[in-house]
């Protein structure tokens, strides 16, 4: 019998060997997750659903299964949860938005099923920003996770809970989303390792879209090797999603090794260093892990690409445009039953043309291109993630249109990426980085950060809950920022307003014209320079 306070943080790759070797009962471990959440996450609310009756079901499903020598691999009998956009069948799935209260599906999603194949345990669904977008939700049908590190700070979003719910304890895994960083950033905030895979390596089928150009599926987790047990279970070609890339599946745990020799490592110190402003402990931070990876034998490198907020104009452009065709339905019937941080950043796809459209697609058919020769140089990128996590009271509503976005760039590359660890602020909240790497080579992705965590400490610190401690009494961010916006900017957000039907009242006007004049100032500085066979980075294909 493992003592329950061994449970409490317990890895997926431990747990998989110890129930391998039974000495650890899927049910055992199962009682112990259901209950550490009933008596820590209302101070958290990382859940929007615990299914515990369906998790003791399926534990002893696993138990029996194992028993019998039917063991299906590390996932067996591990316990996990979703963000809540992820469809399961006979189960609410809510997006965190009054709109989708009583949405129950008939199917699972992809990864959903994929990962009850191999035998995990479906322990709950978890917080998110609404529809996984925008800020924290204060004025959902649900409150916001709150950090378990400090909970007047935020999580990061938009995989809100499942950020939460990893560092506390109260699951080994938990899957997110990511468009332009909602695993990374809860990760950094949280102090986990959040991993998005190449674009196209994981089904998004079945997942409430963001963006289509944009939206990763992948895993949040305590460790590197959790995450690669996790990618090695939900990987794989799916005909019903229309970006799902056919590729060959490597082990990617195979790969794992202290050694870096040989491995040529590129530095994009100037994402910290000019374009961001961040505190000197972060930046001390970034130094003291590259002098770790160059003693572990990696060969680094400094290297520049674009200015960060080419990236983040060029997403913006996409992904905003994107969403509010999604929603464009329920945005013209009823926006007041969305969150006001939903629409801040919402409403401003209206503003984006048919032609800023394009263009910032075929600005991003320049930016893969350009991406070539950097791959060819370097095995894996390094630079900065997003922490330490801001205070929600400090968070302004215009934070995704007035600066750059750290994590974004990789999403309009497609390749992996990977937020870990790095190092802890003198506030006690967790400090973070990122590694990237060439489409398709997850792997190597994995193995260098896997490499890093095993050499440093970081692992071993934890935050510390009470139980009985009551939910802290948070301070929401500014509903508007307070800018004032010129009559002119107003007049063009009357016309926009009109030309898609929507019928806004003065508060929800108000925040579009607070939005408008960055959307504006991003859809001038994407260049408009192409030749006339220049094609846009999304490309048509028939359906299989």
């Amino acid at each position: 019998m493992i003592a329950n306070d061994a449970l409490d943080y317990i890895t997926i790759a431990d747990a998989a060997r110890w129930i391998e070797a039974g000495e650890l009962s899927p049910v055992e471990l199962t009682q112990a997750k259901l209950a550490r959440i009933a008596a820590l996450d209302p101070q958290i609310t990382a859940f929007i659903t615990v299914t515990a009756e369906r998790a003791m079901q399926q534990a002893r499903t696993a138990e029996g299964e194992i028993a019998r020598g039917r063991y299906r691999g590390p996932m067996h009998g591990i316990p996990f949860a979703l963000k809540d956009i992820y469809a399961t069948a006979g189960i609410l799935t809510s997006g965190h938005s009054r709109l989708c209260i009583d949405n129950i599906p008939t199917e699972d999603a992809a990864v959903t099923a994929s990962l009850e194949r191999a035998g995990g345990i479906l322990i709950g669904k978890l917080a998110t920003n609404e529809f996984a977008h925008g800020g924290p939700s204060f004025d959902a049908p649900w409150p916001p996770a709150l950090n378990p590190w400090n909970p007047h700070h935020f999580t990061g979003g938009s995989s809100t809970g499942a950020g939460a719910a990893v560092a506390a304890g109260f699951v080994p895994a938990a899957m997110g989303t990511d468009t332009g960083g909602s695993i990374r950033n809860p990760a950094a905030c949280c102090g986990i390792v959040g991993f998005k895979p190449t674009y196209g390596l994981v089904s998004r089928y079945g997942v409430i879209p963001n963006s289509f150009t944009f939206d990763h599926c992948g895993p949040l987790t305590w460790t590197v090797e959790d995450s690669a047990i996790l990618l090695q279970a939900i990987a794989g070609h799916d005909s019903r999603d229309g970006g799902s890339v056919s590729s060959a599946i490597p082990d990617y745990r195979a790969a794992f090794t202290p050694d870096l020799r040989g491995l040529r490592l590129g530095v994009i110190r100037h994402f910290w260093e000019e374009d961001l402003k961040v505190a000197d402990e972060v930046a001390l931070a970034m130094n003291a892990a590259i002098e770790v990876l160059h003693e572990l034998g990696a060969q680094t490198q400094d290297v520049r690409m674009r200015p960060l907020q080419d990236y983040t104009d060029v997403k913006m452009m996409i992904a905003e445009t994107e969403l509010f065709a999604i929603h464009q339905r329920e945005l013209t019937a009823r926006p007041g039953d969305f969150g006001l941080p939903f629409l801040s950043g919402t409403l401003a796809g209206c503003l984006f043309g048919a032609v800023d459209y394009v263009q910032a697609h075929r600005e991003r058919r320049r930016i893969l291109g350009e991406m070539k020769p950097l791959y060819e140089r370097f095995d894996v990128l390094l630079t900065v993630s997003s922490a330490p996590a801001p205070r929600f009271d400090r968070i302004s509503p215009l934070r995704s249109w007035i600066g750059a976005n750290i994590h974004t760039v990789f999403n309009v590359t497609g390749g992996p990426a990977l937020a870990q660890c790095n190092g802890y602020a003198a506030s006690g909240l967790p400090l973070a980085m990122q590694f990237a790497g060439r489409p398709f080579d997850d792997a190597t992705v994995l193995r260098v950060a896997n490499a890093y965590e095993r050499a440093t400490q970081w692992r071993a610190r934890r935050p510390m809950l009470v139980p009985g401690t009551p939910r802290a009494e948070v301070t929401p961010p500014a509903t508007l920022a307070g800018n004032a916006v010129d009559a002119s900017v107003t007049s063009l957000v009357e016309q926009q307003v009109r030309r898609c039907g929507l019928k806004l009242n003065d508060l929800q006007m108000a925040l579009l014209c607070e939005v408008a004049p960055y959307a504006q100032a991003m859809a001038d500085r994407v260049l408009r320079n192409f030749d006339r066979a220049v094609e846009p980075a999304n490309v048509f294909r028939f359906p299989d």
